[in-house]
Parts: structure tokens; C-alpha cells; sequence
């Protein structure tokens, strides 16, 4: 059975990562331990997970280090000189929902430059906010034209999101998933979102100038897991079985062959377990080494 949604409110990330977790947060955080030590989001994202997570320690990694350096320099200057730069780029560059001139002049300055918060400002006027490089690093998302901006709403998420990682022992790292493993013990909780098998999009294809996500990486994924299990470490993971026909046979045969728990979520694909017969929907589950109805 699904685990019953509750209202509640979470931080929101200012950045609209593909795959993000915020509008599942009622349902997998329920499902997390109560008592963490060190918390460790593996493919963070946009750290919708990681922001609200309750821990003596959070690490938030991601092997794109350009968000990490964002999420870095977020962390670290001070939050009216955050805002005083982007509120400035906008008046420099005459962004509105309009000026799509503007909007590729200043991709191509930030191409050029690398100056860390410019990206943001883009990702504010980008399409759909979307984060997207080409395989020389460029960032080329398009214009978001007449719908992307740095709205108040907007605005006041970035200031709430800016606030928390300040007050919260994060650190923002740009790791390979398969960390070391020295410094943690059973104390400590993993939670894993990868790019998911058999859902290709355009941080998990191999043509982003980043490493994509293969057959070879799932296996290596589900080894690191199984010595976090060796280690009586707790951790979870959200994945899906099904996706428009297709199955992660590897995933199944994975969690089958382990014994480990399986939670069905909620979220477009309705209730069902994952030996249902309908090929055409799809699944998300998460997985976990602990039974979650003890938590």
C-alpha cells in the first residue's frame, strides 16, 4: 500500500531540476529514520531533498560542478549581495519575459566568463527554468519567452532556500556517487536519486558534456548499495520499474534477489505493485533496506 500523502511544507528549490523530488517530499521523508547523524543525497539535484532533511550533518553531492558551485556560492556570500547581483544583471541586461536579446547576450557573457550567479539569472529567464549544457559546457537552454522570470514568488524562494543552507550543516560536494565509505557507520543514512534506467532526459543521455547513465552505472549503483547494506548502514532509494513499457529488470531481479523493502509512491502513476500487468504506465517506487512501517 502507498504511503498516505500529509500536507506539510518543505523548502523549495529555487532551481527546477529535472527529476526533482519536492512534490514527493510527503511521502518519502515520513519514510526516512528519525534520528540521523550524517545524511548523504547522493545526486542531489536541486537539493529540494537534502534542504529539508533533519540531520546532525547533510552532504548534498552532484557530479554537475556547476550547480554545486552555485549551491556553494549560495551558501556562502552573504544573501543581500546574492540578490543585489542578479536584481543588477537584470537592469544591465534589460531581462524581462520579453527581451530575449538581452536573455542571449548575457548566456553568451556567462559562457565566456563563468561568473557562478549568472547562471541562476539565466536559469530565471531560461525555458521552464531548466538547467542544460552542450557538450563543450555551454549552457543553451532557450528563452523562456513570455513565462520565465525572476518573479517576487521566485524571489522568495531563493531567500528561504539561501536561509536554510546557511542555517543547516550542509556541504555541497562534486563527488563520484561511489564515496568513500570510511567515515560513515550505521548512524548514517544514504538517500539515492539517480537518473533513472529506462527514463531517458537531458541529465542522464551522455550529450550534455556529462557522463550519462548506462547499464554499467545501475550495476555499480546497486554494488555501492549492497555495502551500505554490509555495513548495517540504512539507506534508500527512488527509482522506477516501469516507464512506457519498459521494465529495470535489473532493478526487480536486485531488490528481489535482497529482500529488500519496496513503497510504492504516489505521484501521476496511481497504486499498484510492480508485478502489475499494465505495461504502459509507469512506477516509482522507493527502496529501502528497513522495513519503513518501523520508522
Amino acid at each position: 500500500m502507498a504511503t498516505t500523502i500529509k500536507k506539510s511544507v518543505y523548502i523549495k528549490s529555487p532551481l527546477n531540476y529535472t527529476g526533482g523530488k519536492y512534490k514527493l517530499l510527503n511521502q518519502i521523508l515520513p519514510m526516512f529514520p528519525k534520528e540521523i547523524n550524517k545524511f548523504v543525497d547522493l545526486f542531489c539535484g536541486g537539493s529540494n531533498v537534502g534542504v529539508n532533511v533533519n540531520a546532525n550533518q547533510i552532504i548534498c553531492n552532484d557530479n554537475i560542478n556547476y550547480l554545486i558551485n552555485l549551491f556553494n556560492e549560495f551558501q556562502e556570500l552573504p544573501l543581500e549581495q546574492t540578490i543585489s547581483h542578479i536584481e543588477n544583471r537584470i537592469v544591465e541586461y534589460n531581462l524581462s519575459k520579453e527581451n530575449q536579446e538581452g536573455y542571449l547576450a548575457l548566456r553568451e557573457f556567462y559562457n565566456k566568463e563563468r561568473i557562478v550567479l549568472d547562471l541562476y539569472v539565466l536559469v530565471c529567464y531560461s525555458f521552464n527554468h531548466v538547467i542544460r549544457f552542450n557538450k563543450k559546457h555551454e549552457f543553451n537552454t532557450p528563452f523562456g519567452k513570455n513565462r520565465s522570470h525572476f518573479s517576487p514568488s521566485l524571489k522568495q524562494k531563493l531567500i528561504d532556500f539561501i536561509k536554510a543552507i546557511k542555517d543547516k550543516n550542509i556541504l555541497f560536494t562534486n563527488e563520484d556517487f561511489e564515496i568513500s565509505l570510511m567515515n560513515f557507520n550505521q548512524d548514517d543514512f544514504f538517500y539515492c536519486d539517480p537518473p533513472y534506467l529506462i527514463s531517458q532526459g537531458v541529465y542522464n543521455d551522455g550529450k550534455r558534456g556529462f557522463e550519462g547513465w548506462s547499464t554499467e552505472h545501475e550495476t555499480r549503483l546497486l554494488a555501492f548499495l549492497d555495502n551500505l547494506n554490509r555495513r548495517n548502514i540504512k539507506f534508500a532509494l527512488s527509482n522506477v520499474f516501469e516507464n512506457k513499457g519498459l521494465r529495470n529488470e535489473v532493478l526487480i531481479e536486485w531488490c528481489e534477489a535482497n529482500n529488500f523493502f519496496v513503497t510504492p509512491i504516489n505521484s501521476s502513476y496511481g497504486n499498484s505493485n510492480y508485478q502489475r500487468k499494465d505495461r504502459d504506465a509507469s512506477l516509482e517506487v522507493l527502496i529501502t533496506n528497513y522495513d519503513t512501517r518501523g520508522i
